[in-house]
């Protein structure tokens, strides 16, 4: 017999929560043994039940009679409507996050922000696809007042998907760049899966934050009739700002209600700029004190390689290598070359899931650090770098352990150093082998 969302959630009531790897079993729960194109959950359901789990929900109608296994037509179409069942029974604001780059950084900004004044769950991490985002959701308790939902997408209709779980009131999208190419199909494909964002908004929330100089944003939220803006300075935006300083830690001045205020960060990249103000933002709207808003920016510390300044082995490194797309690579690289340091070493890897644009993206990449003198040392590593036409100034390798090889004894001392790359290039490497 077929286990229903009612019973499920009823079961949920009384087990406080679920999870999809069999190997956190331990503490109670229930498991959803979930499908992959290499894997099947329902090999794992009775050993994760053995192993502590409550119950097990499956789909393998093969599987052997037993009480703690909840039959379902389909364990994650389940485990999505259970987590939009869920979602009804709150009555707090839900605000999504999406877009090309910054997400998760402006997440854990928003995050940082609100939790000054209101009980706060966000997305852990960059669990924001079609399983992590019913699972942020499932985690969200009646102690909250608040949830922050990443949501991220390569395909077109993904975004609409999970809008459909999560259901928000309020959306944010950071910005559009050119990403996941090889899914979109193309910058449009980009805008449009984005806009989606705005769409469910537009017909069942309450209100979109936008960054009202980001000319293909206005265009994508022409149908939005409740915007809450930011910018720079000129700007009609509602909250005003601008960069002071170098950018190696950005510092944002920003225009509120009493006045100017300095908000300090520890972000390295003038682009960071927007994520501070879309948390500002957020902030103002739902009435955190500006002071505990600069606050709560000053106190965050990026992590996870996203703009992180370290210094190891007598150099300082700039560590931006959890993802890369031309947006990001050029906003980035053009950021590095203009901060007034000495010794400066850059170390470039592929892009990753651009298809047939790949070679195009990657050579205008190059041409661009190929006109600056700022530079003493390039390396470029990754098959698409590999194939570009670069002067005997730019070192190519084809992969991280043939770069690894050319850098061994390297004299870092004094340098500062660059990464930048897709996760897939594992640039990281070379911080592990210092």
């Amino acid at each position: 017999m077929m286990c229903d969302i009612e019973k499920l959630y009823r079961l949920l009531q009384q087990e406080k929560h679920v999870f999809t790897d069999s190997r956190a079993a331990g503490n109670g729960g229930i498991f959803f043994a979930l499908r992959g194109d290499n894997f099947d959950g329902n090999k794992f359901a009775l050993k994760a039940i053995a192993d502590g789990a409550a119950y097990a929900v499956v789909d393998d109608k093969n599987l052997p009679e037993n009480n703690r296994l909840l039959l379902v037509e389909n364990t994650l179409h389940t485990l999505q409507k259970l987590a939009n069942h869920h979602r009804r029974q709150l009555n707090i604001p839900i605000i999504a996050i999406t877009g090309t780059n910054g997400k998760t950084t402006t997440k854990e900004l928003v995050q940082a922000v609100l939790s000054k004044k209101y009980r706060v769950y966000a997305t852990i991490g960059n669990y924001n696809n079609h399983i992590g985002v019913p699972l942020t959701m499932l985690s969200v308790t009646k102690e909250h007042e608040m949830a922050i939902v990443e949501m991220g997408a390569n395909h077109p209709g993904e975004i609409a998907d999970l809008c459909s779980i999560a259901e928000p009131n309020y959306g944010l999208i950071s910005n559009v760049g050119k990403a996941h190419l090889e899914g979109f199909g193309s910058f449009n494909g980009v805008k449009k899966t984005k806009a989606e964002l705005y769409q469910f908004i537009a017909t069942n929330g309450q209100g979109i934050f936008i960054n009202i100089d980001n000319h293909h944003l206005v265009e994508m939220a022409i149908n939005n009739p409740f915007k809450y803006t930011y910018g720079q300075t000129p700007s009609t935006a509602e909250l005003k700002g601008e960069v002071v300083g170098n950018g190696l830690k950005v510092t944002v001045k920003a225009l509120f209600p009493k006045g100017w205020l300095y908000l300090k960060s520890n972000l390295t990249g003038t682009y960071n700029f927007e994520n501070i103000m879309a948390a500002a933002r957020i902030g103002l709207f739902f009435d955190v004190d500006p002071l505990l808003i600069a606050e709560a920016i000053e106190s965050y510390k990026p992590n996870n390689n996203r703009s992180q300044l370290m210094s190891k082995s007598g150099a300082d490194w700039l560590v931006d290598c959890y993802n890369a797309n031309p947006t990001s690579m050029e906003a980035s690289v053009k950021n590095f070359i203009a901060l007034p340091k000495k010794n400066k070493v850059m170390i470039l890897g592929d892009m990753l899931e651009l298809g047939g644009s790949s070679l195009i993206e990657h050579q205008k990449i190059i041409d661009m650090v190929a006109q600056s003198n700022d530079i003493d040392e390039i390396y470029v590593v990754g098959e698409f770098f590999s194939k570009t036409n670069a002067p005997s100034t730019i070192q190519k390798f084809i992969s991280i352990d043939a770069l690894l090889q050319k850098l061994s004894g390297h004299n870092w001392s004094g340098a500062f150093v660059f990464l930048k790359g897709s996760r897939g290039i594992k640039l990281e490497k070379i911080l592990e082998k210092l």
